[in-house]
């Protein structure tokens, strides 16, 4: 974090404003260090700490006095080889900035968790019967990839494919106010009259190549993997798209045409409410920019 302090206030002012007692963080997958590792069953938590220590020094570039690391239980029984838990570590330094900043502000921390988590937490149900998921967050500036098995993430990756530059080049290209490129993109997008002779297709063609392309990339990896018996061991289903650029029209049918999967934007709501006793005050568009903030609230619950 480049500036503790200046980040403390900021939160004083949310804390003004908003009444906020307590906080649930997510933490950048940038920073963030995730895998997946087996423990023998029925494994204490010391014991199973312990465990994750000595996996440190083959899985991470970090000591471990210099990180903070915990784990999510993913299957308590496989096949003979103990639990399957999911590991996150994050440096020492960057964790202690963040719980700095909130003390600073007098907000009590609850939690620190990598983004990935949150946004699996409000999208999956953690079932067995669950598919494997390639958790795709096309944001602003960067795009971060997740594999989720039963809701928690077995790996993270960051990318720097942002939607900023789509709108930028819409903007330029075919002379439309901020808040035209929205409806240009949420309407038309690869949709738009003329198919992909028409400006508006051409102009957002590179950076959605772009991200097809690393889509592509974690999904075959992922699917192909196999273990020392030749079995596949993380086939993957279906790719999951959230983030506020992830409601371009057409993103989805073009991502699964090159992957050969289905393409989703998930409720982020699913495990908040029922549509049938409910309805949230924000559209299915809108919705999918805070479902790290809607899995981090579904913590106290």
């Amino acid at each position: 974090m480049q500036n503790t302090t200046l980040l403390g206030e900021a939160l004083g002012r949310v804390k003004q404003k908003l009444g906020a007692e307590s906080a649930h963080v997510a933490l950048p997958e940038e920073s963030a260090y995730v895998f997946s590792m087996h423990i023998p069953e029925n494994s204490s938590r010391e014991q199973a700490l312990s465990m994750v220590e000595f996996e440190l020094e083959d899985r991470v570039p970090i000591a471990p006095s210099a990180a903070v690391y915990d784990f999510d239980v993913i299957m308590r029984h496989d096949d003979g080889v103990g639990e399957e838990v999911g590991v996150t570590v994050f440096p020492r330094e960057l964790a202690e900035s963040y719980a700095e900043s909130f003390s600073l502000a007098k907000i009590p921390l609850l939690s620190l968790e990598v983004e990935a988590r949150s946004v699996a937490r409000a999208v999956t149900s953690g079932a067995q019967s669950e598919p494997i998921t390639l958790l795709v967050d096309f944001g602003r500036l960067r795009t971060g990839f997740a594999v989720l098995k039963r809701g928690i993430p077995i790996f993270t990756s960051t990318v720097a494919v942002g939607g900023e530059t789509i709108d930028r080049v819409i903007a330029e290209k075919l002379s439309l106010a901020p808040e035209d490129v929205d409806e240009f993109k949420n309407e038309q997008g690869f949709l738009a009259a003329g198919g992909k002779n028409s400006p508006g297709v051409e102009v957002i063609t590179g950076t959605v190549s772009a991200l097809a392309d690393e889509v592509v990339r974690h999904f075959h990896y992922w699917d192909t993997r196999r273990n020392e018996r030749g079995e596949r061991m993380t086939p993957v289903e279906r790719v999951f798209l959230v983030g506020g650029s992830a409601n371009l029209k057409g993103l989805g049918d073009y991502v699964a045409a090159r992957v050969q999967a289905e393409v989703l934007r998930p409720n982020v709501w699913q495990n908040v409410c029922s549509f049938d006793d409910y309805i949230p005050p924000i559209d299915r568009r809108r919705s999918l920019r805070f479902a790290t903030a809607v899995g981090l609230a579904l913590r106290s619950f």
